[in-house]
């Protein structure tokens, strides 16, 4: 139905529990930038961050139109929080990874699902929306007609990074009693990536081949935000080492050196040019996806590199003065309770500043969910559980509670007390702090683990299953990450707010 539309207001959801990047304020550059482009359209435009900034339901109840922007953990709170605006007669989009994927289950409770890169979608489907007309010219729109879905052809990857405006961080909307800034300037250089993990969506959300902004662009960001710290988003900082040493050297010679951090693979190690520009320019960190010491694992995930390279790596970028956090997963098919042993074993024997051990989480979209569906091994679907902290498939070599507890276990002995105190030797204050962030969040976790652990065990000796063949043992347990959303909109009379609303829509347009 037609309606005029001047406000449009975008969220982006908090993820459920705690998390390693809980304690800093990292946002998703997707809806600031859908933010801006509409902003220089003419829009009025706030965006909400609710994990660094929570949310004013005021201002998004006072929207013409509301986009929700989510990832799978995210899910269930974006749906809930859909559902409680579209009572008051405000349409709702949606966007991001895991909308893109399963469209349908997403428009049970939104209007809109703006599949893939949206920046050249969301001006067009909100002229769609004002006009009730042109849905099918909106590329990767998914909607409902008629009670069926429908949907566009995914947008062509976009070529030309540089044509579009630098996110405006000015759109975020903070409580008045959030002062705090972001941890880090985000900033993101390329898309893409030529890799063929079977675990990662990556590939399928943005390619197989690496797109790059231009280094005169990427340097006016730079200029114009003056940052002390950055992150680059990219999937991939160095893939492509010519491209990224000209983007170093260019900082280097215009004295924009931030202390900058980025994902990387090992490959950076092989190239002492490049590590000496990452250094020179300011690098301090890199997060590297190691994933796993089992060379059956590494080869099954498609990784593409081996144990011992990964030790090398870690012995020369780390003795190029870069600190290096290692990711690691668990829980692939060749992996059993030794290869956790050994994987702690290996991260203390390699020095390594930080590290995340995770559970191998199956995304929608990929190789790997896909496979488990098939074998019938997914335990649940409660998206709030798919963060990689938790077991939502049944593995070959252990129980699910068993790599659950490995995992969390295997955290708190790399950061133990006595390894976090050898920094003290080194007067390695930044990894000290570090490691002991770690150590507190190893707390909870195993705290959790715990309830979830007894929770499980009880439910199983009630309907008379063993731990072992609880294939839908998870199936019960519903994580409750949305009731203060419910709560809140519980005492709402929406048929008075839909009423208030229309009158005002024809006050602005009698």
């Amino acid at each position: 139905m037609p309606q005029p539309i001047r406000k449009i207001v975008f969220i982006e959801p908090k993820a459920p529990g705690f998390h390693v990047y809980s304690k800093f304020r990292y946002p998703r550059l997707g809806t600031l930038q859908l933010g801006t482009i509409l902003k220089r359209a003419g829009y009025k435009v706030k965006v909400f961050l609710e994990e660094s900034y929570g949310i004013d339901f005021d201002e998004i109840l006072d929207a013409d139109a509301v986009g929700i922007s989510t990832i799978m953990s995210t899910a269930p709170r974006a749906y809930e929080m859909a559902r409680q605006i579209r009572k008051a007669g405000i349409p709702v989009f949606m966007g991001g990874p895991h909308v893109t994927f399963v469209p349908e289950e997403a428009l049970e409770s939104c209007d809109y699902v703006l599949r893939g890169e949206a920046e050249d979608s969301i001006t067009p489907l909100i002229k769609a929306m004002e006009s009730g007309q042109g849905y099918e010219q909106v590329p990767g729109l998914a909607w409902k007609s008629e009670g069926r879905m429908r949907s566009n052809l995914l947008p062509p990857l976009i070529q030309d990074l540089d044509r579009y405006p630098f996110p405006d961080f000015n759109l975020i909307c903070r409580k008045k009693n959030i002062k705090k800034d972001l941890s880090a300037v985000p900033i993101m250089t390329s898309r893409g990536c030529p890799f063929g993990c079977n675990f990662c969506v990556v590939t399928k959300m943005f390619g197989r081949g690496y797109r790059f902004r231009s280094t005169e662009n990427v340097i006016q960001e730079l200029k114009m935000r003056d940052p002390e710290y950055v992150f680059f988003y990219d999937d991939n900082f160095a893939a492509k080492p010519s491209h990224t040493k000209e983007l170093l050297r260019r900082m280097i010679e215009e004295g924009v050196t931030p202390k900058w951090a980025a994902q990387v693979r090992i490959d950076v190690a092989r190239d002492p040019e490049l590590l000496d520009l990452m250094k020179r320019s300011g690098c301090y960190y890199v997060y590297v996806g190691l994933e796993s010491i089992n060379p059956q694992t590494l080869a099954a995930l498609k990784k593409g590199q081996t144990p011992e390279q990964m030790e090398e790596a870690i012995r020369i970028i780390q003795g190029h003065g870069i600190k290096m956090h290692g990711m690691f997963m668990f829980g692939a098919d060749h992996d059993d309770k030794k290869t956790i042993r050994k994987t702690i074993k290996f991260a203390k024997k390699t020095g390594i500043a930080t590290i995340q051990f995770l559970i191998l989480t199956p995304v929608p979209g990929t190789v790997l969910f896909e496979q488990l569906e098939t074998e019938g091994r997914l335990l649940t679907r409660d998206w709030s559980y798919y963060d990689g902290h938790y077991a939502v498939f049944e593995p070959k070599k252990m129980n699910f509670l068993q790599l659950q507890k490995l995992t969390v276990r295997a955290m708190q002995k790399f950061y133990s007390i006595p390894h976090i105190l050898k920094c003290l030797t080194r007067f390695d204050i930044l990894t000290l702090l570090y490691r002991g962030y770690a150590w507190r969040l190893g707390r909870r976790g195993y705290h959790e683990v715990n309830r979830l652990t007894k929770q499980v065990k009880k439910h199983c000796k009630k309907v008379g299953m063993s731990i072992e063949s609880a294939r839908q043992g998870l199936q019960f347990r519903a994580r409750r990450t949305a009731d203060d959303i419910k709560d809140y909109f519980s005492s709402f009379n929406f048929d008075i707010i839909r009423r208030m609303r229309e009158e005002r829509i024809h006050h602005k347009n009698p």
